[in-house]
């Protein structure tokens, strides 16, 4: 269920200690020339839905501007920086324990959001208010992903472009696909990104002319469809294993006294 869709009386049974939001996190930027600026928070949005109507999980309004000064320099990219992002994160995961929510997905889709979102979820964990996990879709099924693209790519590649194919199609620029491979960065192996230990770039656009990533003309709408419900039945699981979960099992254990000696 979404909960923006229904009034507040019928929320009460819902929203409760042991219930599981679904929160999607995802980006507005850059994503080559093939895909729109929305592709990762339509991506989490389209999950994030998916999984609450086929479980007991709640899903929220989606979040949809993350960290990414990484694509600055292609216009349109929108970002906010980091410590406004995590306290953004926080408070809004803070009101959901208000109304009784002790257990929370970050059903993220952008790679910048990772390290913010397991900070957030470390301090509400640490303080017992909200157990809540960073989920990152493609990591939950990669042998899937390395299987169906013989070429991808971390960023505006094959797999978030079969993930737009399925969620809204309309979107894919397709007389694009080769542009996007041919003016990118097909192989990340080509790149100059160490130098004697040293990772040399901070932006895409040091490696993709163009922004893209991989190989995107190898998506079809099976291919698209067969990912999309793959990692959607993962993320179903996750909600229920937490919801499962006894709430002292979620929270820190207590401190380790020492053995007396005798």
């Amino acid at each position: 269920m979404y909960l923006a869709d229904h009034t507040w009386p019928e929320l009460g049974d819902a929203l409760s200690d042991g219930s599981v939001a679904l929160v999607p996190l995802g980006s507005t930027e850059q994503h080559g020339p093939h895909l729109p600026l929305a592709t990762d928070h339509l991506i989490a949005e389209g999950l994030a839905t998916a999984a609450a109507d086929r479980s007991d999980a709640v899903r929220t309004p989606t979040i949809n501007v993350g960290v990414s000064p990484h694509h600055r320099q292609f216009p349109g990219t929108m970002w906010v920086d980091p410590p406004e992002f995590r306290d953004y994160v926080e408070s809004f995961t803070r009101n959901l324990a208000y109304h009784g929510v002790d257990r929370v997905v970050f059903v993220n889709a952008h790679g910048g959001n990772v390290q913010h979102l397991r900070e957030v979820g470390r301090r509400l964990h640490e303080d017992e208010a909200v157990y809540a996990v960073e989920w990152m879709w493609d990591e939950s099924i990669p042998e899937l992903v390395d299987d169906l693209f013989e070429r991808n790519g971390p960023h505006a590649g094959p797999k978030e472009t079969a993930m737009i194919t399925h969620i809204a199609p309309e979107l894919v620029r397709e007389d694009r696909l080769e542009d996007a491979r041919d003016g990118g960065l097909v192989d990340l192996a080509d790149a100059e990104t160490m130098v004697h230990g040293a990772r040399t770039f901070y932006d895409a656009v040091d490696n993709s002319p163009n922004g893209a990533f991989g190989d995107p003309t190898d998506v079809t709408p099976e291919k698209s469809e067969q990912l999309f419900e793959a990692a959607t039945d993962q993320l179903v699981q996750l909600a229920e294993w937490i919801g499962d979960r006894d709430r002292d099992d979620l929270f820190p254990e207590p401190r380790v006294e020492q053995e007396r000696r005798r």
